[in-house]
């Protein structure tokens, strides 16, 4: 079994194995027993159906509470370091589904002093401004505007910081080195900035008096942020929050994540037709090198990533994702065809996303939390 990989809220490397990743961070896997359970309030989404959102802490729990009529609040949130591409708004459409099926109030945390803090020339102009255009990319996804509150580190500290003081007393110097790898060369700001991604969860507990669960969709490398949250929540009287995790999006270069520290193998939502069409066509597939042997051999969808952006995002159908791997196998369809489609797909999710953008600066200001100016 490959261990070769290395997964933290800052830094994923090599061949990803979900299951051996989940056992190391002690996650419990969406079994079919959890299908079945969260089928009853509807259609499963494709990413649950799939295996995408794969792993959790405490869904039960949460879906326990829910049905007994304590609605739980809906917790995700980005570290703006530059501009979204298409495997940050990945688990925002799921979150998205989430708040619409279950009806639930949603809180959208935009990281800019983490980034701030982890990124030597970062600066907080910097972290702000890719925040507000970050949000802009959110809000184009249609979350409910009157349900979905933006909170900005920097300027909703003052309600923010007391609730980060008292997880921060909770979690000692070896918690945070053994959990994150911190050592002396760290400085002091990223030590406690854990605190400051845990307040979100305990937030409309807060503000309410009461109990109110939280539910954290998002990318299974933010785990550990979310394992000392729960280890101190009961301390501080708080319900645990519970977690739904996904895989990461791939890179076009056949890499586990996209990221942007490689543009040509990361589609960003303000890229332009031209620049999707060529990264497209330099993206890694599984087919083989000339068009005779693929129709001879045929290719292989397992490795391919234009098959699995259609996997992951782009067809909803199974029965047609399905007859995509087939045709591929069988040597039926050419990579450049699902180029060509992907490419296609791409491109018109983006004019429609695109407009949608432009329209969120209407909004923006009415969502975020506490009221507070761009």
């Amino acid at each position: 079994m490959a261990e070769d990989f290395t997964v933290t809220p800052w830094e994923v490397t090599g061949d990803i194995d979900y299951e051996l990743l989940a056992e190391r961070f002690g996650t419990s896997p969406i079994d079919d027993k959890l299908l079945s359970r969260l089928k009853g309030y509807g259609d499963l989404h494709m990413m649950l159906r799939r295996g995408i959102f794969y792993s959790h802490r405490d869904l039960n729990v949460i879906l326990d509470e829910y049905d007994k009529g304590n609605k739980f609040i809906l917790y995700t949130g980005r570290g703006p370091s530059g501009h979204t591409h298409l495997g940050h708004i990945m688990p925002w459409m799921f979150n998205k589904w989430v708040q619409d099926k279950f009806d639930v109030d949603m809180y959208f945390q935009f990281t800019d002093d983490e980034k701030f803090l982890f990124k030597q020339d970062a600066t907080l102009q910097d972290t702000k401004k890719m925040a507000y255009e970050n949000a802009l990319d959110m809000i184009a996804l249609g979350f409910d505007t009157k349900r979905t509150k933006i909170i900005l580190d920097t300027e909703n500290v003052k309600t923010m910081y007391p609730i980060a003081l008292k997880v921060a007393k909770k979690i000692n110097l070896s918690t945070a080195k053994a959990v994150f790898g911190f050592d002396n060369t760290t400085n002091i700001g990223s030590i406690f900035y854990t605190s400051m991604q845990s307040v979100p969860a305990f937030l409309a507990s807060e503000l309410a008096g009461r109990n109110i669960p939280c539910l954290i969709p998002c990318g299974i490398d933010q785990d550990p942020h979310f394992r000392a949250c729960r280890d101190v929540a009961p301390g501080l009287g708080y319900m645990k929050p519970g977690q739904i995790y996904c895989k990461m999006f791939p890179g076009l270069s056949g890499a586990d994540k996209m990221s942007s520290s490689d543009p040509m193998a990361t589609i960003y939502t303000t890229d332009n037709q031209k620049e999707v069409k060529k990264k497209v066509g330099k993206a890694f597939t599984g087919g083989c090198v000339s068009v005779e042997e693929q129709r001879e051999k045929g290719g292989n969808p397992e490795v391919c990533a234009i098959f699995k952006y259609n996997y992951y995002l782009f067809e909803n159908d199974d029965g047609k994702l399905n007859e995509l791997s087939k045709k591929c196998r069988s040597g039926e369809i050419l990579c450049g065809e699902c180029k060509a489609a992907l490419t296609e797909r791409i491109n018109v999710f983006l004019e429609k996303h695109q407009e949608k953008r432009e329209k969120a600066k209407d909004v923006i200001h009415d969502m975020t939390f506490e009221g507070f100016r761009w």
